[in-house]
């Protein structure tokens, strides 16, 4: 079937205006097909769940002009900082685009062998090369695209060099490809300057003799992140298949959703083929994108976390700057990263993060400096982080880290307590900070008639022996030593009888209360949403925060309203999607109103559409619960915000 389907698609030739046939290889043979039913036989190995921590070098040839990430695209946004950048250094893109970039990547100062042995040593169990950017520009020699690293630039095959180097250190090697999103990414270097001295004139993008790297003219309508071009599913398909045919990496990772559909799933199916056929018969390769995995693969999300513990293991990637060099950029330190760290592990996830290079290959003082401090942490308390699951709660504290992408900045403190398990008899509980208090209760090992759980004994990590400690009704309360580690989160290691037995409580931070305007209205914003399911979270577009990845007709949103004035509330919407119609209801209030949303062709095109007229007829606290109407035709959409207009007053 797979065979067939692909024989039918095309794929462009450098330098033609119009697609050439073109029949793509099928996928390897093995337990996998290419449909999301067969890639629920997913395996996680151990090496992931066990690993934690990740290293990505997101490094190419937009680190260049040091201006930071997106840069090929904005060079082509008339007015955007990078645009001013490159008009001042290199002149105006009509002349001078991102084709004149990429020789100036040379990497002359890159040693991957030597950052390898320091990403090892700050705690990596795995590695990930960038494999292809949105630049459409390959990092390893590639069998299908001239417009690759071994040809130009640097010449060298940097995803094969990475690899070698990360064999050395005995880490497991994964390549990110982000050329799914490529072809509507790049169509802003078909345009031309709208004012001044080059206005009218073609961006470099417009010559046939470079299409084969800006990709040919979109076709009207084809706006989403992922073209709805089948010429264009097929190059996607038959050059990713490359990377993964030649370097057989550990883990792939797609910036956005498992893209084109069956083509997408095609490609899943042939990387978990080939990893059986490579190891015996057992899968040991990793898919990772940015969509709820329901178990197929790792769900990714994009410098955020997730609120709560999650059935499958899934990843965060983010990064201590900007994903590509920006010299205007300051970075995060050690801290952040670790207490990131040990909050994603709690809920069952691993931390990819990106440590940035300068266009040379080096790194900065200060990134080194986060990595020994790195180092010297996970010296001390590694074992709490790896080789570790889920507690029966991921922590508690009053920083909930509330779930979605873009979110990562949480100011955590020692208050705010993080947990995880080893083995039946072991918990350890991280204070995200160093306490200056003598004493600490946790609350989850509360003893109770309805536990048979015992604290045997506790210690500190890094130093010797253990310390008192009281199970009370109240909680674990533990005397801490006088002496800390010079730490930035300090780890106690608790040690029992039936430690699963506990009953968790909930949460100590709840949704924030939403109160009305002057006019007696509510403006309802994402942001404060509490999010309940595995898939559903928060994203940001066009600087806005909207809930997204609603993939699951069981995901659902709730918001903690005060009704102080009683009357009849009209429900305005904000949404955005692809979709063709499907349905949202807004229960409030004992009350449940259904509307259909229709498609607002794009899932960055917000509309505001009526969602009907609810009527609250007692003043106080009331839940406001968004769900699927219809579970069985539910298509995902995008929410940004609900208002409710006071219509009529009692």
């Amino acid at each position: 079937m797979f065979c067939a389907l692909m024989a039918q698609l095309m794929s462009p030739l450098p330098g033609m205006d119009s697609p050439a046939p073109l029949d793509l290889a099928p996928i390897a043979k093995g337990k996998f097909v290419g449909n999301l039913e067969s890639l629920r036989q997913n395996h996680y190995p151990d090496w992931f769940t066990h690993g934690k921590l990740g290293i990505w070098a997101h490094w190419g040839p937009q680190s260049v002009p040091m201006e930071g990430d997106w840069y090929a695209r904005n060079l082509y946004n008339e007015g955007s900082n990078q645009y001013i950048d490159h008009l001042k250094r290199f002149g105006p893109p009509s002349e001078k685009g991102y084709k004149d970039i990429i020789p100036l990547w040379h990497a002359e100062k890159w040693n991957p062998d030597r950052l390898m042995r320091l990403y090892k040593k700050a705690g990596a169990r795995y590695f990930v090369s960038m494999g292809v950017h949105h630049d459409n520009f390959d990092l390893w020699n590639s069998t299908y695209h001239r417009w690759n690293a071994t040809k130009m630039g640097p010449k060298r095959d940097v995803v094969g060099t990475w690899q070698a180097a990360a064999k050395k250190q005995g880490l497991h090697f994964g390549v990110s490809e982000h050329l799914g999103a490529s072809f509507n990414w790049f169509q802003m270097s078909r345009g031309a300057d709208k004012k001044g001295a080059f206005a009218g004139v073609p961006y470099d993008g417009n010559d046939p003799a470079y299409q084969d790297l800006y990709h040919w003219a979109a076709k009207p309508g084809d706006t989403g992140w992922y073209s709805n071009d089948p010429y264009w599913h097929a190059e996607w398909y038959r050059r990713i298949k490359d990377l993964v045919d030649q370097y057989h990496p550990d883990l792939l990772y797609s910036d956005g959703g498992i893209p084109f559909d069956h083509v997408g799933e095609s490609l899943v199916a042939h990387l978990y083929n080939t990893s059986m056929a490579n190891h015996q018969g057992k899968q040991e390769a990793v898919y990772t994108c940015k969509q709820p995995s329901e178990g197929r693969w790792a769900q990714d999300v994009e410098r955020g976390v997730m609120a709560s513990i999650q059935t499958y293991p899934w990843q965060t990637d983010t990064s201590i700057g900007d994903w590509f060099y920006n010299k205007h950029w300051t970075y995060r330190g050690a801290d952040w990263v670790i207490r990131t760290l040990v909050d994603v592990v709690s809920k069952n996830g691993n931390l990819l993060i990106n440590v940035v290079q300068k266009p040379d290959g080096s790194l900065d003082p200060q990134a080194e400096k986060i990595l020994a401090d790195m180092a010297a942490w996970i010296k001390i308390n590694g074992e709490s982080v790896y080789n570790t699951t889920p507690w029966i709660k991921f922590g508690e504290g009053q920083i909930r880290a509330k779930g979605g992408a873009f979110k990562e900045d949480f100011g955590f403190t020692a208050h705010d307590v993080r947990y995880a398990q080893k083995g039946e008899g072991v918990v350890y509980a991280t204070l995200m900070g160093r306490p200056s208090f003598p004493s600490i209760t946790f609350s989850a090992f509360a003893k109770s008639a309805s536990n048979q759980g015992k604290v045997r004994q506790v210690s500190v990590l890094g130093v010797p022996g253990n310390v008192g400690f009281t199970q009370t009704p109240s909680g674990l309360q533990v005397t801490l030593p006088d002496q800390l580690p010079a730490s930035i989160a300090v780890v106690l290691k608790i040690q029992g009888d039936h430690i699963r037995s506990f009953t968790p409580s909930e949460p100590v931070v709840a949704a924030p209360k939403i109160v009305a305007n002057s006019k007696g209205n509510f403006d309802i914003s994402a942001d404060l949403a509490e999010l309940h399911g595995e898939g559903l979270n928060t994203e940001t577009r066009d600087l806005q925060t909207n809930l997204g990845f609603w993939d699951s007709a069981t995901d659902f949103a709730t918001w903690n309203v005060d009704f102080l004035r009683v009357g009849s509330y009209k429900i305005i919407a904000t949404v955005a999607t692809e979709n063709p119609a499907t349905f949202l209801a807004v229960e409030v209030a004992g009350q449940r109103v259904v509307s259909p949303v229709p498609t607002t062709g794009g899932w960055g095109n917000f509309q505001a559409i009526s969602l009907g007229v609810i009527k609250v007829a007692k003043p106080g606290l009331q839940v406001i619960k968004v769900v699927p109407a219809q579970p069985d035709t539910w298509k995902p959409i995008n929410l940004r915000n609900l208002r409710l207009l006071l219509m009529a007053k009692g």
